[in-house]
């Protein structure tokens, strides 16, 4: 699964990692930096429809691109990012052992990679990840806490890079385990120029309190999954999840009876069934954070953030308006579940993922929680609003074991922030608030072993 604007909720909107037959003797390979230079140059101009026959795809690659109206209708995904103000020059990977092209993009309203998967020189993919342009990054130091390499392992794809971060001093900490939002995401959780769960790893340890954060399972083994007509939330999170809990728990400096998850938008709304999950496993959680989760369905939320951002619009065009009526159409084919096979797939995610959410009761799941539970509320976030907060407080809020805060002036991702600023809110530099950081530490300060 991948998402292409990292901010919505929508588990997909723009993912073609699709591997078979190779390209027809007609049509240019895929086969160096410059190819993919030339290719990105062209895809992101004033006229990518030039572009249609002039490249080689896979079979299902051009399946894909009959869904979005060709390559034209795939470059019109790219609209919520904004308009492209640098194109770094391409450099060669490598995703799930095919050869993969990364193109660092500065978009006016939110950087990003742009990759290209190639097999036997055919375009397999095109997809979005995280910003790599700029300086970059080294594992963090400080005088407060360590950060540790601690890879989790995925049975039959191979391993997740992953960050604990652990307190100085001699321990035992209780921990954190961090799960991400929806679509592809690394560890840091990076949208634009925000990395959530960095500050959240670090705000955390310099309190005393472990956190154990990794690429999501999309975000590394995107192309082996993609093919995967059965993935649901269940494979996307809640597995990684209970696996590392256990991992977690067994490291050193580590207290194993105060192991805590914390989920972050869909991440939150996973939370009712990895609690469930952990059910009967040698390790459980000692408790729950769900920052941002709704407990309404996913498509009725997509549909809500489409009508909101729209609305921020001075004007809609023509062209805008039917790439609007064109999703909320698609949208519209959730509504008969039972009319979907399994080769069927809306918004490029697979049957099978919508129908697992669809029989997702979260609150009847919520419900069963005994451990105690933090669930926090931005309240100028546009995607996950106070209306979803309401609901919480009315089903839940009377319970004993769950605490409700929520925040003013604060977004999405719990940075300070106005609603009506859509998107833009993620092209700035900001971290966490303090006052988050600093509850959800206390939370789990005043959350007991269970001996």
């Amino acid at each position: 699964m991948r998402k292409f604007f990292a901010v919505l909720l929508a588990a997909v909107m723009l993912l073609s990692f699709c591997v078979g037959a190779g390209a027809e003797a007609e049509t240019r390979k895929m086969e160096t930096a410059a190819d993919a230079d030339e290719f990105i140059e062209a895809f992101l101009g004033e006229h990518p429809e030039e572009m249609d026959g002039t490249w080689a795809f896979s079979p299902q690659m051009e399946a894909a691109l009959k869904q979005y109206g060709g390559i034209s209708g795939l470059a019109k995904q790219l609209a919520p990012l904004g308009k492209p103000e640098k194109i770094d020059p391409a450099y060669e990977g490598e995703v799930q052992g095919y050869k993969a092209f990364h193109i660092p993009v500065v978009f006016s309203v939110m950087s990003s990679d742009l990759i290209l998967v190639v097999a036997d020189g055919a375009i397999a993919g095109l997809s979005t990840g995280a910003f790599s342009g700029g300086e970059k990054e080294e594992i963090a130091e400080s005088e407060l806490f360590d950060s540790i390499e601690l890879a989790l392992a995925v049975e039959n794809l191979g391993e997740l890079p992953g960050i604990l971060t652990v307190p100085k001093g001699e321990g035992p900490f209780p921990a954190v385990v961090l799960i991400h939002g929806s679509g592809s995401s690394d560890k840091d959780e990076t949208v634009g120029s925000l990395k959530p769960f960095r500050d959240l790893a670090e705000g955390l340890a310099a309190r005393g309190v472990a956190v154990y954060r990794f690429d999501k399972r999309s975000y590394t083994f995107g192309l082996a999954l993609a093919a995967d007509k059965h993935f649901t939330l269940e494979n996307e999170s809640i597995e990684d999840a209970v696996n590392a809990v256990q991992m977690v728990a067994a490291q050193e400096k580590i207290d194993p009876e105060r192991i805590f998850v914390l989920g972050h938008s869909l991440g939150g709304n996973a939370i009712p069934a990895i609690a469930r999950e952990l059910e009967g496993k040698p390790i459980r959680a000692r408790g729950f954070i769900m920052l941002a989760a709704s407990p309404r369905p996913l498509d009725e939320l997509m549909r809500e953030q489409y009508e909101y951002l729209y609305s921020l619009m001075p004007e809609i065009t023509e062209e805008q308006q039917a790439e609007k009526d064109q999703t909320f159409a698609e949208l519209d084919r959730l509504q008969d579940l039972d009319a979907l096979g399994e080769d069927d797939s809306v918004l490029g995610v697979w049957s099978a993922y919508w129908k697992w959410l669809a029989a997702y009761d979260i609150l009847e799941a919520a419900e069963e929680i005994k451990e105690p539970v933090l669930l926090l509320q931005g309240e100028e976030d546009y995607q996950v609003t106070m209306e979803d907060y309401a609901i919480w407080q009315e089903k839940l809020g009377a319970k004993e074991n769950w605490t409700m805060i929520s925040y003013p002036g604060l977004t999405h991702c719990f940075v300070a922030g106005e609603k009506t600023e859509g998107s833009a809110v993620y092209t700035r530099e900001a971290a966490v608030n303090e006052d988050v950081i600093r509850d959800i530490a206390d939370f789990i300060g005043q959350t007991e072993a269970v001996h």
